[in-house]
């Protein structure tokens, strides 16, 4: 998605006109839309996370949990049929990632991987969660395997969605990318139509890419202090070789992609399955055919059964 964002920011930079001037929103007026019930804000690592609980919470104190990490740009929102579905099981977290939607920016400044396993355990902890599955898309695949190669006792299983972590063209090992002028421009302009583009190759499908969903990505970026945050991201991403820790994971673990991902490959998959040597539970890969790098948004319908049953096994 960043790179989609480097190439609609340079248009608008093209275009540019005071019609492009893109203000944040009024937090107020955010919350009243996307804070309802089940939504609360919760107090962790000296953050005020935006979490939403479904399930058996308190009906059956002692159901698993599962514990949904959305991708850049996007909110716990983007959970909603998967939660939905799965609730009638599991106890099902999602919360709103520091520097994203209605968590807003994180204080420190920090928003390293490291920070973001410091994050998750300090969640769990004022939860009283001892162990959980994490779900991670994208950039919360990559803290999701992060977590598990760094907390295995805290860890049930891992379903990792299209999941970020191996070098591509823009972002090799050790080395910070290039945030360019027009990606800094986010901060002042963002018009809606100018992220729909930014959207589209995200799906497979465009005509499932909704209205109601464009409106939603881009009213959680315009939350307060969201874009800085998310361009303070993008300039403290100093990827690793990720293999050693991945080497490290025990939990049973799941690939989910769609086949026609335009923005991590369906060819990274494999670079997971070699990596992820886990020989009781060896790692397994489910293809969802005719869906993009949002399975979970696009088609929750096929894309859902094969992470139940995985659950189930």
């Amino acid at each position: 998605m960043m790179i989609a964002m480097t190439a609609l920011l340079l248009v608008a930079l093209f275009l540019g006109g005071s019609w492009l001037w893109t203000p944040d929103k009024a937090l107020a007026d955010l919350q009243a839309r996307y804070a309802g019930a089940p939504s609360e804000f919760i107090d962790a690592a000296g953050l005020r996370l935006h979490v939403r609980q479904s399930g058996p919470v308190n009906a059956r104190p002692d159901a698993p949990v599962i514990m949904l990490l959305h991708g850049f740009g996007s909110s716990l929102h983007t959970w909603e049929p998967w939660a939905e579905a799965l609730s009638a099981t599991h106890r099902v977290i999602r919360f709103d990632l520091p520097g994203a939607g209605l968590t807003g920016a994180d204080p420190t400044g920090d928003y390293s991987d490291l920070r973001g396993v410091q994050i998750l355990v300090a969640l769990m902890d004022r939860l009283g969660i001892a162990r959980a599955t994490l779900v991670g898309h994208s950039m919360g695949g990559r803290l999701a395997w992060r977590f598990a190669a760094e907390q295995p006792a805290r860890m049930d299983k891992l379903v990792l969605v299209a999941p970020d972590g191996f070098a591509s063209p823009g972002f090799e090992y050790g080395k910070a990318p290039e945030v360019t002028a027009p990606v800094r421009l986010m901060q002042y302009v963002l018009p809606k139509a100018l992220l729909r583009m930014s959207l589209s190759p995200a799906y497979a499908d465009p005509a499932r890419m909704t209205d109601e969903i464009v409106t939603r990505y881009h009213d959680m970026m315009l939350a307060p202090g969201v874009r800085t945050a998310l361009i303070a991201r993008m300039q403290q991403l100093v990827l690793q070789d990720p293999v050693p820790l991945l080497r490290r994971i025990q939990a049973p673990t799941l690939l989910l992609w769609g086949e026609k991902d335009g923005m991590i490959p369906l060819a990274n998959a494999q670079d997971y399955l070699r990596a992820i040597q886990n020989l009781r539970h060896p790692a397994k890969l489910v293809v969802i055919p005719g869906v993009g790098h949002l399975p979970h948004e696009e088609a929750p319908a096929e894309s859902l059964p094969a992470v139940r049953a995985f659950l189930a096994e």
